[in-house]
């Protein structure tokens, strides 16, 4: 979960009150081929994009293993430990949590029956985080993945994150301005959104497979970290998608019930964290 300050605010999806409007991109443009091609962050790239109308959490795969976890750094992992303990000399409130990581995602042929979304996933956590994607290093790592393993994510923890776009009933999108005390992009305006967290769903899958009825009130690993088969596909799906309406209501402060199923638009990635993925979703 991405700790921000409380402070939001809500922008117009249109003018307020205006009538929804036929075109796309500009005057005289209503087929996407005829429009102006629109700029995009040159800091963010679309990994995938969803099918027209999003995804909902049923056409949506997943599949865990220790294959889609990341590369040990050349040499060892000793400059991870040495930039979280770097870190947390600066900013002692930090703290490590496991997390997805993102290692690929396909989408199925169009008409195909199941689901149509198949997401690699294997486990990382936010220190390593940290030690990769976000060190003074990220740029030689991926160049050092590409040329190791023909990927340049290869070394990077990649933790996947959850984002919003979080419409109101009058046509506003709600943005948030990120507290000062985190380690990435302090102070700056952001969607709602955070990270799903596998010990949420480990407790449930570990007790799942001992016949025994999940306690989601201590949804707590075994151990000191999530493995891969305490992990069901399905449940991992599910932490997702309800990932995303929990960070909305801690942020935004709305109750669970005034929204809507997320709807899967398709998975970002943010060059300024060396790529690391983020699963975007529309929220009413």
């Amino acid at each position: 979960m991405k700790s921000r300050g409380r402070r939001g605010r809500a922008l117009p999806l249109r003018g307020k009150g205006e009538e929804p409007e036929e075109r796309v991109g500009g005057p005289g443009c209503v087929l996407p081929q005829n429009c102006p091609v629109q700029t995009m962050d040159p800091e963010v790239s679309l990994l995938l994009q969803c099918p027209p109308r999003g995804l909902p959490k049923e056409q949506v795969r997943a599949e865990l293993g220790p294959a889609y976890d990341r590369r040990p750094l050349p040499g060892g992992d000793k400059a991870i430990t040495a930039v979280w303990e770097s870190r947390l000399q600066a900013q002692p409130w930090l703290f490590d949590a496991p997390k997805f990581r993102l290692h690929s995602a396909t989408l199925v042929p169009t008409g195909s029956s199941g689901p149509q979304l198949l997401l690699r996933l294997g486990l990382t956590s936010y220190r390593d985080f940290l030690g990769t994607n976000w060190a003074s290093s990220a740029a030689w790592l991926r160049q050092q993945g590409a040329t190791d393993w023909g990927d340049k994510q290869a070394y990077l923890a990649d933790p996947l994150g959850v984002g919003a776009a979080l419409v109101t009933a009058d046509d506003f999108l709600v943005f948030l301005r990120r507290s000062g005390q985190v380690a990435e992009a302090p102070g700056l305006v952001d969607v709602p959104g955070g990270h799903p967290e596998p010990q949420v769903r480990c407790q449930e899958g570990w007790k799942r497979r001992a016949g025994a009825e999940p306690d989601l009130s201590q949804a707590l690993c075994p151990g000191d970290s999530p493995l891969h088969k305490d992990l069901p596909g399905e449940l991992v799906v599910h932490e997702l998608f309800s990932s995303v309406l929990q960070e909305i209501c801690d942020e935004v402060n709305l109750p669970l019930l005034t929204l809507s199923q997320p709807l899967l638009l398709g998975i970002a990635s943010n060059e300024t964290s060396a790529g690391r993925a983020s699963a975007e979703f529309y929220v009413q």
